[in-house]
């Protein structure tokens, strides 16, 4: 059983659990990073936190963009500065979000649709 404690890595489910409509339940997908693992994720009764599998990144919506990233403006590159780093990435996610439709054709998948005939999820 997950504990329910108030630090930080509980804001995120507890902001989600907060948002969902009373009499709903909402699964959260989580990818297997060292915060999302922790015995300290709350156990919220409308809540269930669904871990990937490991070693799955094509799971992961995150992964997509970021090969994206890397792929279009991010790869073979070699910068001097921070800076630079940070500028070079900012540029290639503004881009990337200029793109229309970019982000929901990499981070919708059909077979997560759970909407039901009121829609609502």
């Amino acid at each position: 059983m997950l504990r329910n404690t108030d630090g930080p890595e509980n804001q995120g489910a507890t902001s989600i659990s907060a948002a969902v409509p009373e009499g709903r339940h909402a699964v959260v997908l989580l990818d297997r990073a060292g915060w999302h693992t922790t015995t300290k994720l709350p156990c919220l009764p409308n809540l269930t936190l669904l871990p990937l599998p490991t070693g799955s990144p094509e799971l992961n919506p995150t992964e997509q963009v970021w090969q994206q990233l890397r792929d279009r403006s991010l790869a073979n590159r070699c910068d001097d500065r921070y800076e630079q780093i940070v500028d070079v990435c900012c540029d290639a996610w503004n881009a990337f979000t200029q793109i229309p439709g970019a982000i929901r054709s990499l981070c919708t998948r059909t077979w997560a649709n759970l909407a039901t005939n009121d829609g609502m999820l």
